[in-house]
């Protein structure tokens, strides 16, 4: 077993080198001061708001968000800048770079005190003139309802071949606090994903491990115990009660295009749903859920854990060995749902929500908010992967009168692997936006009436960190404190034989050797 000196020394080595997640290991290039704002009390104004970076203009943010550190892109010698709103002190802060880095404590001060306010960024910039400048000031509204403090997300690399550094991790999103759940290298170097919970909630979560060594396996996760199952679980959907699991079989296969914007598509070549009942230790695969002539995947629940959701499409070709098979730029999914009752474990008829047909495009990634008012949902022009096709943009639909609308959040690049907050108030969502290749999360506010506002991108120390970050985030899930689980005791499940052998009828096919079969490489 590691000494705890050296695991501390392993993680500040790679924190260091790989600059993960722009912590304070980041040298601080701008210093900041509580000043009078006398000391810019001269100043010309400018008719523009100025340049920042991220974009954080115009956005509904909560007020337990860490603070929105920005990077002034106007040129300058010096820079200041008032964070204010209606209650509470402005905050003052002075800098030589350009980088301005919110006082944490002050900034939630200020926040807390103005819910459902703007609050405002008030920025000047000295030239080399050695005039000040004043311009616009940059709004943005503080909403009533705050986020789930936690968000758990996979960190990788965008590469298929590379999966020792993968890692699920949390992110406290009051602060810039980043801790591992679990990594690939606490099992020799094998890919974990798919991990979801119970809600919002992070005492029961799952993950699906595949290793060349340990073999394709789940961790569950429960009431303080890890438990490994011996089944190879894939995009999984916890029945509200924690009872059942579902989750999918898939047999994807990546290949790549001679070009275009995106070289990399994912293919399904087979797929189906199980049904996994926890106190039995049981699946089972209802005939509508593992249709042979079909290929259904991304189960979702409705919050009243009555009906399953998830999508459908035919299957176009009879040989599924062949890469890329014939059609595969046809295949369309449309969104299905069935009746369930978790007492007596009976499923009804499934019927189809929306279709393909409809839509012209391939819906994906079914996920309800909590409150069951709204669907949010991809779609693209074809195939089951929206985070390789540039053309996937995320949907909602009412389910009171089954309308649908794309949403305004949307870009040019891929959105995908969204999640709900637990006050079906916040969207957390995976975006290309920034240059087309590596996923960011970002966050949004849902009105009541289904209205996202303007979202931004999750927040960090260094405002510089996202312009040389080589990683990406993906599947972003919202959920209400830290995953009580240890990395240590999941380490060690992960490495342990399994303890539980369950009843399924339905198996995926487990890697012999590396590379590791790419499924479900989410970025």
């Amino acid at each position: 077993m590691v000494g705890k000196s050296r695991v501390g020394y392993a993680m500040r080595k790679r924190f260091a080198g790989m600059a993960l997640f722009c912590s304070t290991l980041v040298i601080c290039a701008s210093w900041m001061v509580s000043c009078s704002p006398k000391a810019v009390d001269k100043y010309s104004e400018v008719a523009r708001e100025p340049k920042i970076s991220p974009d954080y203009a115009g956005a509904v943010i909560p007020a337990n968000i860490a603070p929105l550190n920005f990077r002034v892109l106007e040129e300058g010698r010096a820079y200041f800048v008032a964070v204010g709103s209606d209650q509470g002190r402005p905050i003052h802060i002075f800098s030589k770079t350009g980088q301005i880095r919110i006082p944490i404590r002050s900034w939630h001060a200020l926040l807390d005190a103005n819910r459902g306010r703007e609050i405002f960024f008030e920025v000047y910039v000295r030239g080399a003139d050695r005039q000040w400048r004043r311009f616009q000031p940059v709004a943005n509204t503080i909403a009533p309802e705050d986020i789930d403090g936690t968000l758990v997300f996979r960190f990788m690399k965008p590469l298929y071949t590379w999966w020792k550094d993968i890692g699920i991790y949390q992110r406290n999103l009051t602060n810039y606090a980043v801790s591992p759940i679990l990594q690939g290298r606490s099992f020799a170097g094998g890919c974990l994903n798919c991990h979801s919970f119970v809600g919002n909630d992070p005492d029961t979560m799952s993950i699906a491990l595949r290793s060349a060594t340990y073999g394709s396996h789940t961790l569950l996760a429960r009431r303080g115990t890890v438990e490994k199952i011996g089944a190879k679980w894939g995009y999984t959907a916890w029945h509200p009660s924690g009872r059942v699991a579902v989750y999918s079989v898939n047999k994807v296969t990546q290949f790549f295009h001679a070009g275009g914007m995106e070289v990399r598509d994912v293919v399904d070549l087979d797929s189906a749903l199980v049904c996994y009942r926890v106190e039995s230790r049981k699946g089972e695969a209802p005939g509508e859920l593992a249709d042979k002539d079909r290929l259904e995947t991304y189960p979702t629940w409705s919050p009243d854990g009555k009906y399953l959701y998830f999508c459908s499409a035919p299957i176009l070709w009879k040989d599924r060995s062949k890469v890329p098979p014939e059609n595969y730029d046809k295949v369309q999914y449309d969104l299905r749902r069935i009746s369930y009752d978790v007492a007596t474990n009976q499923w009804g008829k499934a019927e189809t929500v929306l279709s393909a047909a409809q839509t012209g495009q391939s819906i994906l990634l079914p996920r309800i908010s909590p409150d069951g008012r709204f669907l949010v949902f991809c779609m693209c022009r074809y195939g089951c992967f929206p985070v390789y096709q540039p053309s996937s943009d995320l949907y909602l639909m009412d389910l009171a009168t089954k309308e649908y609308r794309k949403l305004a959040i949307n870009s040019e690049f891929s959105e995908s692997w969204h999640s709900w907050s637990s006050n079906s108030r916040w969207l957390a969502f995976s975006s290309k936006r920034q240059d087309g290749l590596f996923t960011r999360t970002y966050l949004s506010y849902v009105d009541k009436e289904g209205t996202a506002h303007k979202s931004f991108v999750l927040p960090q120390q260094d405002p510089t960190c996202y312009d040389s970050l080589l990683e990406t985030y993906s599947v972003p899930e919202l959920v209400k404190g830290p995953v009580p689980a240890s990395r240590s005791r999941l380490a060690h499940a992960a490495r342990a034989k399994p303890s539980v052998a369950p009843e399924v009828p339905l198996t995926g096919a487990t890697p012999k050797a590396a590379p590791i079969d790419p499924q479900q490489e989410r970025e």
